[in-house]
């Protein structure tokens, strides 16, 4: 039996700029609420977990807190993983009800944003984003 033709799309799909900026906004609140920092500073901080001294307290000796768990990067994921992954699931746990907050304040504001601004945008994507970055770009 012959293999069917593959239907053609009827329009090549196009990055908008607006759901790109809605998917960095959904990453930083997440990564605020986990990490304790921004995707530039999880990406870019310096690793800097380090255990405290500890003491020694009726002949028992006890480990000291870690320091620089306020805010985890990659390279703190990458010296020490196990004090990081700890750190991000405790905030994550702590932090779960803003987070959703903030997410579905964020989604609201993008949908009604979209929608009482739909045909300004479709008139910059006409006059301006479409004769200077092609069709393959809206905002």
């Amino acid at each position: 039996m012959a293999r069917r033709k593959q239907t053609r799309r009827r329009r090549t799909p196009s990055f908008s700029i607006l759901n790109a900026l809605e998917s960095l906004t959904y990453a930083e609140i997440l990564s605020r609420g986990t990490t304790g920092s921004g995707l530039w500073s999880f990406v870019t901080g310096e690793g800097d977990i380090a255990q405290g001294t500890g003491e020694n307290i009726g002949g028992i000796w006890v480990e000291g807190e870690y320091t620089g768990t306020a805010e985890i990067s990659l390279a703190d994921l990458m010296q020490n993983p196990s004090v990081a992954i700890t750190t991000v699931a405790s905030n994550f746990a702590s932090n779960i009800v803003p987070m959703a907050g903030a997410m579905f304040g964020t989604h609201l504001t993008f949908t009604v944003g979209k929608r009482i601004l739909r045909k300004p945008l479709n008139k910059i994507n006409r006059t301006l984003i479409y004769p200077v970055l092609g069709k393959g770009v809206r905002i």
